[in-house]
């Protein structure tokens, strides 16, 4: 079964297509190291909450917009190989030193899937 890597965070929406512009850099370093699939959304629909939420639980701040993301690898093994091997690559040193948002508010983990369906 497959492994998800998953990302809540907030950007300045000034920075949207700074983040697009980020994403296009980091994001084929997963699929290079063996992700199957990476998925960038900037919010559309997306409540604030009185006891929980999205917006609460990264802290937005005035003028930012929720971003959720995620990575879908082959495995756990594929996954734990592909972040060793991506922290140690310039490129990403040098792309994750240009983050359009506060990485600090970032939420994120790794998730064993229950159940999966595709139609």
């Amino acid at each position: 079964m497959t492994y998800v890597d998953g990302f809540v965070f907030a950007v300045p929406t000034a920075n949207k297509e700074k983040l697009r512009e980020h994403a296009l850099q980091i994001d084929p370093l997963f699929i290079e190291y063996g992700a199957l699939k990476v998925v960038e959304c900037w919010e559309d629909d997306v409540p604030e909450g009185e006891v929980t939420s999205f917006p609460l639980a990264v802290k937005r701040q005035e003028g930012e917009a929720i971003c959720f993301s995620w990575v879908i690898w082959p495995s756990r093994e594929v996954r734990d190989g592909a972040m060793e091997k991506m922290m140690a690559d310039p490129r990403m040193e040098e792309e994750g030193s240009k983050m359009p948002f506060d990485g600090k508010r970032m939420i994120f983990g790794g998730f064993q899937p229950l159940v999966e369906l595709s139609a």
